[in-house]
């Protein structure tokens, strides 16, 4: 297969992987099974994601990625080796560029780290590039016009800030919170509240399902099973929607003060534009049924889900790309 090149938005929670004339080609979850006996990938993406919970004393499921950077270089570079194979074939003729996203708040020598890994994955060159920048990019706003633009981007590890003017960040905010501590949250108030262990994979599931940002006034329920705290036995409950709120204040809080801050922080001109245009919303974070409202109701700014959130920043990278010889000496970091 002649594939040149390769975006990838390499998030905490999920791989998302652009090819440029082709679109989304893969969107699997950033984890990769190990055997702890021998030190061997057996497993990456959906196929790992089904073992974490079950597995026995000699398997591990690991997240390479913490907080949007690499945790375990070793195990990112095999989980990059193994999307990019499954993108290009085994049989592939070029090395493919590949485009890396990366937070706003990343250290030289993380990006550094991210580079190495792709390189080592099998790419040619790699390139990275701050998340809210390429976010902003897949949600059409016109980054390079002397307009200030906002956006939140809230991944699986981290909630990215940013405004952007003339293809650049004036002001920016990375807060550690994101969909993971989302479901943390949810799973530390039921084990609190009702005394229930429940699973990472559960606790998304009721985010997914019945997560809201403000209180309704029409309530959503869901029967949940787990493992009973003091009887030690499984056991079901009913949990609804407004406890779910309840379990994600401080979490949504954390968001919240975090786009005060990026506000506080930019020049009145550019304020006065983010008041006039608003603010954009994406990352998978953003699919949490009412937080637009929330933040437009907290900060008196409007604010907006981007279309398709999830995919921005992969479609970022793939905008990029295409025009690389534009975004190569503004935006890009490359070996």
């Amino acid at each position: 297969m002649f594939i040149k090149k390769i975006g990838i938005d390499l998030g905490t929670a999920n791989v998302v992987v652009f090819v440029p004339g082709k679109g989304i080609v893969v969107n699997e979850p950033s984890v990769v099974a190990v055997s702890l006996l021998d030190n061997k990938v057996l497993a990456v993406g959906i196929e790992a994601k089904e073992m974490i919970g079950r597995t026995p004393d000699t398997i591990v499921a690991i997240k390479p990625l913490k907080d949007g950077v690499i945790a375990d270089y070793r195990v990112t570079e095999a989980m990059l080796k193994y999307f990019i194979g499954k993108v290009s074939g085994k049989f592939r003729i070029f090395r493919p560029e590949v485009m890396l996203s990366v937070p706003a708040g990343i250290t030289s020598t993380e990006k550094r780290a991210a580079i190495d890994a792709a390189i080592k994955a099998g790419a040619k060159a790699a390139y990275v590039v701050k998340e809210p920048i390429l976010a902003a990019i897949g949600a059409e706003i016109p980054i390079h016009e002397p307009h200030g633009s906002m956006i939140i981007n809230i991944g699986g590890g981290t909630s990215e800030v940013a405004v952007i003017s003339l293809g650049g960040i004036v002001s920016a905010c990375s807060a550690r919170v994101g969909g993971n501590k989302f479901d943390n949250a949810i799973a530390d108030y039921i084990k609190r509240k009702h005394g229930l262990a429940i699973g990472d994979r559960t606790a998304e599931m009721i985010k997914i399902k019945i997560g809201s940002a403000l209180a309704q006034v029409k309530e959503d329920y869901m029967d949940i099973k787990g493992r009973d705290l003091s009887g030690r036995l499984p056991k079901t409950i009913r949990i609804s929607s407004n406890e779910v709120t309840e379990a994600l204040q401080d979490e949504l809080r954390d968001v919240i003060n975090a786009i005060k801050k990026v506000l506080q922080d930019t020049p009145p001109e550019l304020a006065a534009d983010i008041m006039d245009k608003g603010m954009i919303l994406s990352g998978g974070g953003a699919l949490l049924r009412n937080l637009d409202k929330l933040i437009s109701k907290t900060i008196d700014v409007p604010c907006y889900v981007a279309d398709d959130p999830l995919f921005c920043v992969a479609r970022g990278t793939g905008k990029a790309l295409e025009n690389l010889d534009i975004y190569k000496k503004t935006l890009v970091s490359s070996r």
